[in-house]
């Protein structure tokens, strides 16, 4: 997806610094290179998407990886409290 300036792949390492520091010129406090992932996933289960669904986005082999990246939220919350009604 990205080349360097040698016109290779970055490495793992490599690209995590590169969006860390992107973040930190955006401004945005407290970001790491997964919180994208991490957002991703959580907006999807927000909505939703099934965890195997949202395992095989995230390209994860097991479901209980993928369910460690979601971030339980209020709205979560009161939406599964809100089908007992």
């Amino acid at each position: 997806m990205f080349k360097t300036q040698r016109r290779t792949a970055f490495s793992a390492n490599t690209l995590c610094q590169t969006v860390n520091a992107m973040y930190r010129r955006a401004g945005i406090s407290g970001a790491i290179s997964h919180s994208g992932r991490r957002s991703f996933i959580t907006t999807l289960a927000t909505k939703g998407i099934g965890v195997r669904v949202l395992a095989s986005l995230a390209g994860h082999r097991s479901i209980a990886t993928t369910q460690a990246y979601i971030d339980v939220n209020d709205a979560m919350k009161r939406a599964a409290v809100e089908l007992i009604n």
